[in-house]
This record gives C-alpha cells, structure tokens and sequence, in this order.
C-alpha cells in the first residue's frame, strides 16, 4: 500500500486515525496492539505472504533481545546474542536480496549453478536494520529490553516508517511506545507534514520521472543536452520522492504522538561532499556510523584503519541499496571522493571557509557531484552507466541538442522551477522575512494572511494530488526496492 493511493488515503489512515482516537483513546495498550495489527495488515496488502517474514523477524529479534539483555544483567559478555542477530538478520537479508544476485555472477564465472527468482520483500532492507538496531541497543545498554513482544513488533513494523524508513533507531523511540503524548499541536503539525511530503512525492517527483525515464532508456539519450536534462531531472526526482515518503512518514508519527528525527537537510545546498551525507539519508548514514565505522575504530587508529573503516561503510552502503554492480559501484565511488577529500591536502579543507572557493561554486561542483554519482544509481548496468556519463561529457561526439529536450523543458517549466525552489528553503526565508517586516512596522495581521495562505495552499496541494490520483498517474516509491 502506497502512501500516495486513494486506498490509503482515503480509507486506511482515515479508519486507523478514528480508531485511535476514538474508542481507544487513552487505552496506550489497545492504541499499541491496534498500531501492531494496522501495520500488519498494511504492509500485506499487497504481498500477504511476506507478512510470515516480518513476523518472523519480529520474533526472532525478541528472543535475541532477551537473550543479550540477560547476558548484561548478569555481567556476561554480550558478543553472542550481537553475532547471532547480525548472523540471523543478515542472512534473511541476503537470501532474499542478493542470493539471485550471487547464484548470477557464479554462473557467468562459469560455476554450474541453478538460478533462483526470488521475490524481493518490500523495504526488507529497512525493517531489518531497524530490528538489528533493537538488539544492539539493547546489548549496548542504550535502551530497555522490551519484555512485551508486541512492543517489539510495533517498533518494527510501524506503518509509517516501515518500507521506506526513515530508519529508526530503537533507543529514540523506546520510550515513545508506551509513553507518548499526542496533542491537537502534533497532529496538526503532522498534516501539515504529511501533505507537504505528498506535494512532493506526487506533483514534483511523479512529473520528474517522465522525463528522467525518458533519458535513461536502453539507446541512451541521444543528445548531450537530454543527458544533462534526464540526469537532473533524476536528481530532483529521487531527492523529492524519497525525501516526499520521509516526511509524509514524520508527519504520519506525529498524529500518532511519535517523534522520529529527520531524514534530510536540504541536501542540495551542501558544500562538499561529505557535507552533503551529514544532510542526506541522515537516518542510513547514522546508523552505519554508530554500528559499524564507530566500533570498528572510526578514525582512531591512523590513516590505513580510518580508510579500511570508511572503505567497508561505503561498499556495505552501496551493496544495501541493491543488489547491482551499479549500487557497489556507487559505494565505492563514494568511497573515493571521501577519502580523498579526507587526506588530501587542500580538498579536505572544502568545506571550512578559509579555502578560497566561494560558496556557491562549492555547492555547485558538489551538485555536479552528486548528479553524476546519480547516473550510476539510475542506470541499469555499468556499462550504460558510462555511456550515459559519456554522453554528458560529449565522448562519441553526440548531437548537443536535440527537439526531445526542447519539448521537456517548455512543457515542464513549472514544474523544474518548483522543484529547483523547493531545494532550498524558500518558504522558511519568505517567513522570516515576512515576520521581520511585520516586526519593523508592527503590523502582526500580515503574519496572519501569511499563515492563512499556507493552509490555503495545503488544501490546494491535497484536492491537486487526490486529481492526479484518480487519474492513475503516481509512480512507486524509488526506495521501496531497497
């Protein structure tokens, strides 16, 4: 069930809320067991039988939380409760995710080996390393040991965060479970959150994709100036419906009196690249940092461990996102460009402001940057990969322009000025300055038409995106395959 269907909008979040707040309000454990049953059957509705494996997990990873919490009450070492759930979780991961993947290289290496299709759990990735994320916290002693499975259950199949993250640690949330407060403040907040994301997702992202799955086909694009249109129009496209599904999937928790962290910082207006993964996929980065590169010595042990350590964060984040040399690839280019930018002289300092680069050529280059590290994840092998990048760069010698482009652009100008502005924060620089006017000439009524405007253009936004998906015209989310 997508976020951006009629079927969840206009029935299952609608029942779910008058539930919650009807007949079990004030009844936290009715509220939880109903939360646990609601996400159950959300994430089944398209694929019940995957429902057994969530389950699964879900008991398995409670027994391993029982399990390291009486080796720490007790003073025993916690290593084998940690190395069983890494062991159990990872395992699940790879027999659905990559063992198609493995069983295809081995036979192109020339091994006789039976070949496996696979079905692909959706957002598999992302509830695994949430309830991987419950033992450890639990063996670190950062959080309780949940001694309600159904806790447990509800941490890890929460239905707004469930397929497409945020990731959510457990530590953040523990307490939230069964001491949350809702307020009339929070689920407001939480629609309006919710409806901006579904702004994005639906009349941003959705219109982008024509255009980006246009230039990434099987012939390539065909001129220089489409290449450059498709890869930013991918940019835009992946950034506005992954970071669409994260807010929609913040607000979502603040109905229910849940406060999840944010996911995204207005990664397009970085300055260097590593500045850009402290602003991207926050959750993903952060849990690769306190889980692996932190007890794996981070940068304490000189600069070959630092490097070992960065090198197994990046190819174990390129390998998480899919099961493709495109995915490892990216990784490690990744890889590459930080560590560089980590040892060597001058480009380490790029984001500091005595280097002498203005800052908006260093948000520039890193845009540049990152919209060809894009390409690699958009495309559907290496080998397209480089001829797409080969055409931006005019190898082969490709027309530059071409009608296909002019087409796009003149019946998308709205559209790629909507999304260039909602990069930035527009709207909060609009506000402010909005407020310092009223201040300066003491006229508080123009914050109240400002903040009327704003619900005006929600409702707007909502009865826009409810058109469009009755016509159909919604794309599933980039981040469900992960």
């Amino acid at each position: 069930m997508l976020f951006s269907s009629p079927i969840f909008l206009f029935a299952f979040l609608p029942i779910v809320l008058a539930v919650y707040y009807g007949p079990l309000r004030g009844m936290r454990r009715g509220q939880n067991v109903f939360l646990l049953l609601a996400s159950l059957f959300f994430y089944g509705w398209a694929q019940p039988v995957f429902v057994l494996v969530m389950v699964g997990s879900i008991i398995l990873n409670y027994l391993l939380g029982l399990w390291a919490d009486f080796c720490l009450t007790r003073g025993k070492p916690t290593a084998a409760p940690v190395v069983t759930a890494a062991a159990a979780n990872l395992s699940l991961l790879f027999v659905f995710k990559y063992l198609s993947f493995t069983l295809a290289n081995l036979r192109s290496l020339g091994l006789d080996v039976p070949l496996r299709d696979i079905a692909l759990p959706v957002g598999i990735s992302f509830f695994t390393f949430q309830a991987l994320s419950y033992v450890l916290d639990v063996a670190r002693g950062d959080a309780p040991c949940q001694k309600n499975p159904l806790h447990v259950g509800l941490y890890i199949s929460f239905f707004p965060q469930l397929i497409a993250g945020p990731i959510v640690k457990y530590r953040t949330v523990a307490q939230q479970i069964e001491d949350r407060r809702e307020s009339w403040d929070s689920f407001s907040r939480g629609c309006y959150r919710f409806l901006l994301g579904l702004g994005k997702k639906v009349l941003l992202a959705n219109q982008l994709a024509v255009i980006a799955d246009a230039a990434f086909v099987a012939d390539g694009p065909g001129s220089v100036s489409m290449a450059w249109l498709g890869s930013i129009c991918y940019t835009l496209q992946i950034f506005f419906d992954f970071g669409g599904y994260s807010d929609m999937a913040i607000g979502l928790g603040k109905m229910f009196g849940f406060q999840f962290l944010e996911n995204f910082r207005y990664p397009y207006l970085a300055s260097s690249p590593s500045d850009f993964w402290k602003r991207w996929h926050i959750s993903l980065t952060t849990w690769f940092r306190d889980y692996i590169y932190i007890p794996l010595g981070g940068n304490r042990g000189g600069k070959k461990k630092t490097l070992r350590n960065l090198f197994l964060v990046w190819l174990f984040t390129g390998v998480w996102h899919g099961a493709n040399w495109t995915f490892i690839l990216w990784g490690l280019t990744w890889f590459a460009v930080l560590a560089v930018q980590r040892f060597l002289p001058g480009l380490g300092k790029l984001s500091p402001s005595p280097y002498p680069l203005p800052l908006w050529l260093r948000r520039l280059l890193t845009f540049l940057l990152v919209n060809a590290t894009w390409v690699l994840f958009r495309a559907d092998s290496v080998r397209e990969a480089f001829a797409f990048l080969g055409t931006m760069l005019f190898w082969n010698a490709p027309p530059f322009w071409s009608t296909q482009t002019g087409y796009f652009l003149t019946q998308n100008r709205v559209v790629l000025l909507a999304a260039v502005l909602a990069c930035a924060p527009t709207a909060t620089w609009l506000r402010s300055q909005l407020l310092h006017l009223s201040q300066r000439r003491s006229r508080p009524a123009l914050m109240a038409v400002w903040d009327g405007l704003c619900a005006a253009a929600t409702v707007c936004v909502l009865l826009v995106c409810a058109a469009y998906l009755v016509k159909d015209s919604y794309n599933p989310f980039i981040y469900f395959n992960f």
